[in-house]
């Protein structure tokens, strides 16, 4: 490995995030311009370009014949997604779970990582599975724009109107959002041919297998515009937010980016069993585990964050750990299995316990 590779894994990484921003910036505008309202551009096009720098790199790495990497970074990017943004953003301030997130959102983030565990099971992801999830996702899109236009059609077409006033001003400014569309394609491109060359590059130099770079380093790499995201509306007191971005970033991964890889393949995507053992179960896991935490309260307090961020520290170490066959790898093992998860199952348990009297006490004090 060489300083030059270095250079290009970062300068990937710089234009995949700077793409992604001129990408959802240019399309917001020109979907405004039109008369598109701010909150179904939120649902698919700032949706789209938050999920843009996945998607480039996994189109990227199957082509190339790196499917480590192509699965590894959406897996990694979904148990991302939950235990770092999630918990960081918790830590920065306690997070108010919206209700429609608990009956839709979460849920299906739960069911589509279990189809997707079971599309893995004879070891490919294959076109016809593909169409399944990107199929899924046009559904999921549609259902969104229907249900938020019958809840609030009134004030979105307040808002159309008020954007399409904004919007007016000549030619200059489709020209300047169609250059940030083209600049923006053009960068996620480039920084995803340069990131994965270069973490090929890496992961043959540390002697780590495509599919661990891709679960670490390129999925957190990937995710840093949901990390930027998510923080800055945590820090503004958004909390749905913050939330909402990281379920759906999941969403989208597992609909858009994995769906839409496998199709663009001829053969699909192949499954390490080393991916199929263990990561795809503990993305799995991390979703379902999620929904109690989701259920307390409908609120993340500080203290899941810090248990959302500690997980991750834990997962990440044993990516290392088993990669390096250290010697210290049986005993966190053992540690993780018969202390840590299950002192994280009884907490959990008796906060759900708990939760119904809790509710109760409130609505007697506030009759009273």
């Amino acid at each position: 490995m060489t300083f030059l590779t270095i250079v290009s894994f970062l300068a990937g990484l710089g234009f995949l995030i700077l793409g992604a921003e001129w990408l959802v910036r240019g399309a917001s505008r020109l979907a405004a311009k039109i008369g598109i309202s701010p909150l179904v551009i939120g649902l698919t096009v700032v949706a789209f370009g938050t999920s843009s720098p996945e998607m480039a790199i996994n189109i990227q790495s199957a082509l190339a014949g790196q499917a480590g990497i192509a699965l590894g970074n959406v897996v990694g990017s979904n148990i991302f997604n939950i235990l770092v943004i999630l918990g960081l953003s918790a830590v920065i301030t306690p997070l108010v779970v919206h209700q429609h997130l608990l009956r839709l959102d979460v849920p299906l983030m739960i069911a589509l990582s279990l189809l997707v565990y079971l599309f893995a099971l004879d070891g490919l992801l294959s076109t016809l599975e593909g169409f399944v999830l990107f199929g899924g996702l046009i559904v999921y899109i549609v259902f969104l724009i229907r249900q938020s236009r019958q809840e609030s059609a009134e004030i979105e077409q307040e808002y159309a109107q008020e954007y399409q006033k904004k919007a007016d001003g000549g030619w200059r400014p489709w020209v300047v959002n169609l250059a940030l569309v083209a600049l923006g394609l053009g960068g996620l491109i480039l920084g995803a041919r340069w990131l994965v060359a270069s973490a090929v590059q890496i992961a043959r130099w540390l002697g780590l297998s495509e599919l661990i770079i891709g679960l670490t380093i390129v999925a957190a790499g990937t995710s840093l515009p949901e990390v930027a995201t998510s923080v800055a509306a945590a820090l503004k007191g958004e909390r749905d937010i913050a939330v909402g971005n990281a379920v759906g970033s999941n969403i989208f991964n597992l609909l858009s980016v994995l769906g839409l890889s496998s199709i663009i393949v001829p053969v699909g995507i192949p499954i390490s069993e080393a991916a199929l053992g263990f990561d795809i179960p503990v993305m799995t896991a991390v979703a379902v585990a999620a929904l109690p935490i989701f259920f307390t309260g409908s609120r993340i307090d500080r203290w899941e964050g810090w248990l959302f961020l500690g997980y991750y520290v834990a997962y990440t170490a044993y990516l290392i750990l088993e990669a390096l066959q250290h010697d210290a790898l049986q005993i966190f093992n053992t540690t993780m299995l018969g202390f840590v998860l299950p002192l994280t199952v009884v907490t959990l348990g008796i906060a759900l316990w708990r939760e119904p009297h809790v509710r109760r006490l409130f609505r007697q004090k506030t009759r009273s």
